[in-house]
Formats: C-alpha cells, sequence, structure tokens
C-alpha cells in the first residue's frame, strides 16, 4: 500500500503570532545544517521502509514557512525525497507557500521540479486582521503570490483563511470570501483561529488587550463560510476544508482515513505499521542525532486496539460523508453501536450526529461543536 510523506521545515522569516509549531528565524548556516541532516533522514528512513512502503501517493512540504528557503535549499529537499523514495507522476506534491517568500521565479521552479499543489497562506483579506496575526504580507501580495502560481503552471491552488480573529467582523469575512471566491482557487482551507497558550497572540487576549472573538460570531462565520462556498460550486468534504470537483487534498484525506504515513524533520509525526511516532522537535537535537548516525527519535508507541478504534471514530467523524459503519465493523469485528452506544445515543438525542446510509456524521449543528463531539470518543 502506498505512503504519504509529511516533510517540516522549521524555518519562517518571523514567526506568527499565533503559532505554536516548531519554527525558527532562517540563517543560512541553520538551514544548510538541516538540509544535510534531512538528506541523512530521509536516506535511513527510505532503507528502513519495504519496498511498497517506498511508494508515496502523497507528499506535503510544511512548515515553518517551505518557501523562505533559498530556492536551491528548497529544490534540493525534494530531490532527495525523488531520489531516496518511490514517486511517480501521479503522485501529489503540495508545498506551502506564504506571501513575502515567494515570487514568480521561485513558483516556476517549484513547478519544473514537479511540485503540483501549492498552499499558500492568505489567512485575512484585511491588513489591521494581518498585522493582529503578526503575518508578514498583505493582502495584495497574497493575490500576486497567487497569480504568480497560475502563471508557473499550478491548476492546483489552496488557499488557507482564518476567522475568529479579534476584531473580525462577519462582514469582514464575508467580504474576503467573496475576493479569494473571484480567485477560483481549487481548493480552500478555512480554520477558526486557535488560540494557543504561549503565544504573543494568546497573551494579548488574556491580558486584555484584544477582545477574543465572541462564539456567536465565530459560529456565524462558519455559517457564512459553509453557505458561500457551496454556493460557488465548493464541495464541503470536511469540518474546514472545501473543494471544487475531484480536488480535495489526497495528503490530508489519507489522515481522516486513518492511512500511514511517514514524517521527515523536526517535530515531525509518522504512523508506521501500528505504531506512531515523533522526531525530536528541536533543531539542534534533530541535526546531533542524525550527525552520530541515529535516528532523531523523541517518542514512539504502538497504537492498541482501543485507542485505534477511537481515533477512526473522531478521525472519520471530521469528514463530511462522516464513518462507513460497514468498514468499522470490517476492520475491528464489532459495531460501532457495540463499542461506543452510550456516547452515540446520547449525540444522536443532542442532534450532534446521525447514522444515515450506513453512516456515522456530523449534523449540521455538529459541525459548529465538534470539539465536544470528538471529545466522546477519546
Amino acid at each position: 500500500m502506498a505512503t504519504g510523506l509529511y516533510t517540516h521545515i522549521p524555518f519562517c522569516i518571523r514567526k506568527c503570532h499565533y503559532c505554536d509549531f516548531t519554527s525558527l528565524p532562517v540563517e543560512e548556516e541553520a538551514a544548510s545544517q538541516y538540509i544535510r541532516a534531512f538528506m541523512r533522514e530521509a536516506e535511513i528512513r527510505a532503507g528502513l521502509l519495504q519496498p511498497e512502503q517506498k511508494a508515496l501517493d502523497s507528499v506535503y512540504v510544511g512548515g515553518g514557512t517551505p518557501t523562505c528557503l533559498p530556492g536551491d535549499s528548497l529544490i534540493a529537499v525534494l530531490e532527495s525525497i525523488f531520489f531516496f523514495f518511490n514517486v511517480s507522476g501521479s503522485t501529489e506534491i503540495t508545498v506551502e507557500a506564504n506571501p513575502g517568500t515567494v515570487d514568480f521565479k521561485k513558483m516556476l521552479s517549484l513547478r519544473r521540479s514537479g511540485v503540483n499543489r501549492i498552499s499558500i497562506g492568505f489567512q485575512s483579506c484585511r491588513q489591521e486582521l494581518l498585522d493582529t496575526l503578526g503575518r508578514i504580507h498583505s493582502f495584495s501580495q497574497a493575490r500576486e503570490a497567487f497569480w504568480e502560481a497560475r502563471e508557473a503552471g499550478f491548476d492546483n491552488i489552496n488557499i488557507d483563511l482564518i476567522f475568529g480573529i479579534p476584531g473580525q467582523t462577519p462582514g469582514h469575512w464575508e467580504s474576503c470570501l467573496k475576493a479569494v471566491g473571484d480567485l477560483r482557487p481549487e481548493h480552500i482551507s478555512a480554520y477558526s483561529l486557535q488560540l494557543e497558550e504561549g503565544t504573543p497572540l494568546y497573551d494579548r487576549v488574556r491580558g486584555g488587550a484584544l477582545e477574543q472573538c465572541p462564539e456567536d460570531t465565530e459560529a456565524e462565520m462558519y455559517e457564512l463560510l459553509i453557505d458561500f462556498l457551496k454556493e460557488k460550486g465548493y464541495l464541503h468534504y470536511e469540518i474546514s476544508n472545501f473543494a471544487l470537483p475531484g480536488r480535495a487534498c489526497r495528503h490530508n484525506l489519507r489522515y481522516w482515513r486513518g492511512g500511514e504515513y511517514l514524517g521527515l524533520g523536526p517535530s515531525a509525526h509518522s504512523y508506521l505499521g501500528g505504531r506512531r511516532f515523533s522526531n525530536r522537535p528541536d533543531l539542534k537535537g534533530y541535526i546531533d542525532s542524525l550527525e552520530s548516525g541515529k535516528l532523531p527519535v523523541d517518542w514512539e508507541e504502538e497504537v492498541d486496539l482501543k485507542t485505534a478504534m477511537s481515533e477512526a471514530v473522531f478521525l472519520g467523524l471530521r469528514l463530511i460523508e462522516g464513518l462507513d459503519t460497514g468498514e468499522y465493523r470490517k476492520r475491528f469485528g464489532r459495531e460501532i453501536e457495540d463499542v461506543y452506544g452510550e456516547p452515540v445515543r446520547r449525540l444522536e438525542n443532542q442532534g450532534l450526529i446521525g447514522i444515515e446510509g450506513g453512516c456515522l456524521r456530523l449534523t449540521r449543528r455538529g459541525l459548529m461543536l465538534g470539539n465536544r463531539v470528538f471529545s466522546e470518543f477519546v
């Protein structure tokens, strides 16, 4: 069975105010050391895989900001993946790109290297909201990056958006959706802002400098999102993801459907052969491990039956199509009602989930309260 590959590029021009991912300011020497270590990790990991596991159905290069690396360095990362793993013409290859770190030349280089999907972090269309988030770009730069990707030959482009930003109104959000809709990207990912402890934005909200977006306003924005994109012909296929027909993100579907994937780079997670493991998050520790010939594993665990049954439910419920109860029975040899009868009945009575056509899925109201539903199965 084919595998998905995630690659973490741990560098940014500047860390955004809401981000708690592993990332550092990009510096030439650190980037060079990272790339050497990454190539070594790719070589070791590929050597441990079965031939069928080395066949990649999807590659996703995220971060951090992959495109803050010099063009040659980013291409070197891609070429090492192509060298050590089996990548075909049908493999979905995505690179995250932030406005302010790309131009037409870099987009063209990525496209010619074999990248066939680009994900651009717009996040917002209003400057004051971009400033609140700590983004380094303007909306006009984001729009320019989109057209540069188009000119370079990308016909599969995702745009990332955030709603529920302090100071954002439903009117702001609707205007942004219209502006992005006019660009007609193949895919749109829209996430409600999560205030992560330890980030500057979290501290500003908790300190009273900014007012957190009210829950009812955030819910109104989510409703606007669903209805607007449906009218534009986008398929709502996962809680936060929308695609034109045939353009759902193959790599992310692998996560939600419980497929196997390998993660390379600092803090990257993997799920292979019933085991889950993660790399060391600190760049120095990651590099030192590989320079000494050791894999930079931070932790690993066997996924037991109880955990696998739980994850299958709450990951499957993220998909609008829901969880196929027949497939669940085939995989685990038990009916889902026998395993989670009480929470299923309770959530059905609350109008948050329902079983239709052999699939357990979130209702429209359940989509708004997904985390509450998922917690019942953890």
